[in-house]
């Protein structure tokens, strides 16, 4: 059977609040206490590994899997948050997060993309990998936006309603086993972090407590 590992970042180097999307940011002291976690669920016999380009992925998989090639995916990337890269999500001009708020999944971020535009991305890289007979076991690290997308591709679950079935915190791992009938996922690790994350403007998390 066909195992898939999903594998989230560690907690990346930007203050709470700040809308980062696809900027190449750092990663925290933590990194190599959070990787090693990460390190403990994994099995030993994977033998692919594919990652999103931007650093905070990129080096989580060197350092998890040092022996093996890393394939780095574009498509694999965080949603594309144009001109909103690196502003504070509550000092963002209401004319334009509004209509965003109203329905993220389909309204294209000012200069960026969709929520629908990073699903069609990444579930099209995704069929490849899951395509690969070559390898039984394969891991991915990217993104929560990633693999919120991967995920509801495989239950069904509207892209509307993902971030509220999948919480998925930095350095998490979901395994999914790809069998005859249906995909099926197991999270293996997801520690929650002190903090909550913010991802959205704080009236997004208001509306939905």
């Amino acid at each position: 059977m066909k195992e898939i590992y999903l594998i989230r970042h560690t907690t990346p180097d930007v203050a709470k609040g700040i809308c980062y999307g696809q900027t190449d940011l750092g990663v925290t002291e933590s990194f190599s206490e959070e990787a090693d976690l990460i390190r403990r669920v994994l099995p030993t016999g994977i033998t692919a590994v594919y990652s999103s380009p931007l650093q905070r992925c990129a080096l989580l998989a060197g350092y998890l899997f040092p022996d093996l090639p890393v394939a780095l995916r574009p498509e694999l990337m965080e949603l594309h948050c144009g001109s909103w890269e690196m502003q504070g999500w509550d000092l963002l001009p209401k004319e334009e997060i509004d209509p965003w708020m109203a329905d993220f999944v389909n309204i294209r971020v000012p200069g960026g993309e969709s929520y629908i535009d990073l699903y069609q991305r990444v579930t099209r890289c995704w069929e490849e990998i899951a395509g690969d007979a070559a390898n039984n076991a394969s891991a991915v690290i990217a993104h929560g936006g990633v693999i919120r997308s991967i995920l509801a591709r495989i239950t069904g679950t509207p892209l509307a309603d993902s971030f509220k079935a999948f919480a998925l915190h930095y350095g998490c791992v979901v395994r999914v086993r790809l069998q005859q009938e249906a995909p099926v996922y197991e999270i293996l690790w997801n520690k929650a972090p002190p903090e909550k994350e913010q991802h959205k403007p704080s009236g997004f998390y208001k509306k939905f407590t």
